[in-house]
């Protein structure tokens, strides 16, 4: 199970996702990070869910907003680490612009992208708060693609001086410390506003508890998926009757039948 709804910090994604729904918090968090003005952001939805296909794996966006002249921001917290990062940033990538064109836009109006992950880990290991990635030609790296999509890979453990103190103090933040200037102590008294909220606390106990029935149901599956193993190594050897085979597995005889009509039909 997750944390105690009364514990969640900013850095947990419940609790980030419900503050930066706050155009109020989710623009100046931008403009600190992106060293930016924006004049204002709108939410497409309060909670972006792409999902292109029943085949393709969907992708459930933290906070996905636009700032209504042609630029697109995804911004995801991360606090477990985890070396397929980069790897995400490309689906999440393709996923959004594809979900664009969906919507019956040229390719030439894909808009300009930033996909921003707040890692509370340093994912390449060279002390930098941030680490951001264009497309350059690596010939001539003064040569940028020009394709508008960049990737910003933020670390709360930094250690250099290459960002400004008050990005400092808001990846500080992040990362569990008392808040230090009026940003991080609006955004302080959010978490503690959005901890006495009834509303916030049921959604976060449903959302716990889809998550548990999940895992559990993917424990039954996993368990269902071994007897089924050792049956068909049972039913290979051909040494056990059906009966048999179905007592030691603990499936049914009707199921073992099934699988000795599955194996006989891919031997054939």
């Amino acid at each position: 199970m997750g944390k105690v709804f009364e514990e969640l910090q900013i850095k947990d994604d419940f609790m980030f996702s419900v503050i930066m729904r706050n155009p109020k918090f989710c623009k100046p968090f931008l403009e600190r990070i992106l060293g930016i003005r924006i004049s204002h952001i709108e939410y497409p939805k309060s909670q972006e869910t792409i999902d292109l296909s029943l085949d393709a794996k969907s992708v459930r966006l933290d906070i996905y907003v636009e700032d209504g002249k042609g630029t697109v921001y995804d911004v995801e917290m991360q606090t477990v680490e985890n070396r397929n990062l980069p790897k995400r940033t490309r689906y999440y990538q393709g996923m959004i612009d594809l979900n664009i064109l969906e919507k019956g836009d040229n390719y030439k109006d894909l808009k300009r992208s930033f996909i921003i992950f707040v890692c509370t880990f340093d994912l390449f290991g060279e002390g930098r708060h941030i680490y951001t990635f264009e497309n350059r030609c690596i010939q001539n790296t003064n040569l940028s693609l020009g394709d508008d999509t960049t990737k910003i890979i933020l670390n709360t453990k930094g250690t250099m001086e290459d960002v400004t103190p008050e990005m400092i103090r808001l990846l500080n933040f992040i990362d569990g410390k008392e808040p230090e200037d009026d940003f991080t102590r609006e955004l302080d008294e959010a978490v503690q506003s959005v901890r006495k909220n009834e509303k916030w606390r049921l959604d976060y106990m449903t959302l716990q508890m889809n998550y548990q029935e999940k895992y559990e149901q993917g424990i039954e599956q996993g368990i269902e998926q071994e007897k089924i193993d050792s049956a068909m190594r049972m039913i290979e050897d051909g040494d056990l009757s059906s009966e048999k085979i179905a007592i030691y597995s603990g499936l049914t005889l009707e199921k073992i039948v099934e699988l000795k009509k599955k194996l006989q039909l891919v031997k054939l």
